[in-house]
């Protein structure tokens, strides 16, 4: 996930009250994980609302498989690990699966990494399309962690949650009642940054496999066209808040997109989706925007110390601190919004 800085606006800004527990119900909260222990909390974050179609609870047994493979940086085996599990799963479900494979270089010792985006079509014959995107690369370190930043980090929330959803998605795919075909992009390099807090910079560029993908999509354009791109980035979070993100918003022909799925959201009364910009962030749907020409935008959580998310690029960025709901509302959402589309 890009850095915090892109969302400066935000990263100051209290959790609205709805969001925090009065003095009563924080009391009770705190005799029930007494009586019911760690094990109660996992079942509950693992549990979605059985009134919300979309099945929340297997798309986190998905984010948990995908941890389960340890960190998945750029390159690395877990990476390698994961490619395969995916391209295992979407065949499965009938999809066409295509690797779209370059390399970049590594900012820290320059050395070329392997890099693979995962293109996964629905439909491959309709020729006006809709992409759905994630990263699917985790950060190399929990470099925002003060008690260990060179730790692990297996991204639950910034890495898998995207990914899962799309894994759970791609069940319905296959009868999807509509004139778009649908395809998944899960690019790799969005993350490969590292964080020196001595300069308080990055190190590294973000969003490479976006960027390789939109200007691939350009430079040599395929027989069909993007009608709308919608990125899923950190989108799990126990404590969902999902604000307009400010690019999505000003660009003229991306509004239309972000408005029709805040619109959605509403109709379902799905909450978390908050009708208001609270920032900007460098993600891979600028990419994709800007030198792709696709309409696009993306679904993000407020992430950082005093948000919604603080678990943002740290070792407790885990399936721990994500929720079964969260996932299943966004599913849900998303589903809404794709068969309205004509």
């Amino acid at each position: 996930m890009a850095s915090a800085n892109s969302f400066r606006s935000v990263a100051g800004k209290s959790v609205p009250a709805d969001h925090h527990r009065t003095a009563q119900n924080a009391f009770l909260a705190a005799v029930l994980a007494i009586g019911a222990g760690v094990a109660g909390y996992i079942v509950l974050a693992e549990t979605a609302s059985p009134s919300i179609p979309f099945d929340g609870a297997s798309a986190y047994r998905y984010l948990k498989q995908l941890c389960e493979l340890g960190p998945r940086m750029s390159g690395s085996p877990g990476m390698a690990a994961q490619q395969k599990l995916l391209v295992d799963h979407f065949e499965k479900l009938g999809a066409k699966v295509s690797r779209q494979e370059f390399r970049a270089r590594n900012p820290l010792t320059g050395e070329a990494v392997p890099m693979t985006n995962l293109l996964i079509q629905w439909h491959p014959d309709r020729k006006e399309r809709v992409l759905l995107v994630a990263h699917y690369d985790t950060r190399p370190l929990p470099d925002r962690d003060r008690r260990n930043p060179k730790g692990t980090f297996v991204g639950a929330n910034d890495g898998a949650s995207g990914v899962a959803l799309l894994m759970e998605l791609g069940k319905s795919m296959p009868n999807l009642q509509s004139g778009y075909g649908v395809d998944f992009l899960l690019v790799d390099g969005e993350d490969l940054v590292y964080w020196d807090n001595a300069t308080q910079r990055d190190a590294g560029n973000y969003c490479v496999g976006s960027e390789y993908f939109a200007r691939q999509y350009a430079a040599d354009p395929p027989p069909y066209k993007y009608r709308w791109a919608v990125l899923f980035d950190m989108i799990a979070g126990a404590n969902l808040r999902l604000p307009k993100e400010g690019h999505g918003v000003a660009w003229t022909d991306s509004k239309p997109l972000v408005d029709a799925i805040w619109d959605t959201a509403a109709r379902l009364k799905v909450r978390e989706f908050i009708p208001r910009v609270e920032g900007e962030v460098t993600d891979d749907h600028v990419m994709l925007h800007d030198l792709g020409q696709i309409p696009a935008c993306d679904i993000i959580c407020d992430f950082g110390r005093g948000t919604s998310y603080p678990q943002w690029h740290t070792q407790d960025d885990d399936p721990a601190h994500c929720s079964a709901t969260s996932l299943a509302k966004v599913g849900w959402v998303i589903e809404e919004w794709l068969k309205s589309l004509k």
